[in-house]
C-alpha cells in the first residue's frame, strides 16, 4: 500500500463521498432518506453550512471519507466516515481520526462530537481509544444511531 494522503473536498471528488459512504451504509445498515439528501448534496448540506469534508487517497485512488458537520460555534460532528472495503484494517480510518482531531483543535474547536451503533464494536473501539465519551443521547440524529460520543478538546 503506497502512502496515505488526507485532502480536502472539491466538486470533482464530490461522487466519492457519495459512493463510499453507500458502499458502507448498504454493508451494515441501509440508505435512508436522509442520508441520500446529505451524500447527493455535499455542498448545500455540509460545505456551505460551515462544514469540512475530506478524503484519503493511497496512490491516485479515494478509499476513504468523512464529514465535520458544525452544529455551533464551538461544537462540530464527525460524520459519514467511510474506507472502502478493500483498504479496511489498514489503518486508514485511524489516520482519518487523527486527521479530524488535528484539524478540530487547529481551528479552536471545543468539542466533537459523532453518532454510532454499538453493532460496530471496531469503530466504537477506536472512538474510545482517541478519547471520545459515551454521553447521553437525549437527542434524535437517526434509527441506527444508539451510542452519542464527544470528545472535549478544551
Amino acid at each position: 500500500m503506497g502512502t496515505i494522503e488526507i485532502i480536502d473536498f472539491s466538486d470533482d471528488l464530490k461522487g466519492y463521498f457519495k459512493k463510499l459512504n453507500v458502499e458502507w451504509l448498504e454493508k451494515h445498515f441501509a440508505v435512508l432518506q436522509s442520508d441520500e439528501f446529505i451524500l447527493t448534496n455535499p455542498v448545500e448540506s455540509i460545505i456551505e453550512k460551515g462544514g469540512y469534508i475530506n478524503f484519503a487517497k493511497v496512490d491516485d485512488e479515494i478509499v476513504g471519507t468523512f464529514a465535520l458537520i458544525k452544529i455551533d460555534e464551538s461544537t462540530y460532528e464527525i460524520a459519514k466516515m467511510a474506507v472502502t472495503e478493500k483498504y479496511q484494517n489498514l489503518g486508514i480510518g485511524k489516520k482519518l481520526m487523527e486527521y479530524v482531531i488535528k484539524k478540530a483543535k487547529d481551528m479552536s474547536i471545543d468539542r466533537l462530537i459523532l453518532y454510532s451503533n454499538t453493532d460496530l464494536k471496531i469503530a466504537v473501539s477506536m472512538y474510545a481509544k482517541f478519547g471520545f465519551q459515551v454521553i447521553p443521547k437525549t437527542d434524535f440524529h437517526n434509527e441506527r444511531a444508539n451510542i452519542k460520543m464527544e470528545l472535549i478538546l478544551k
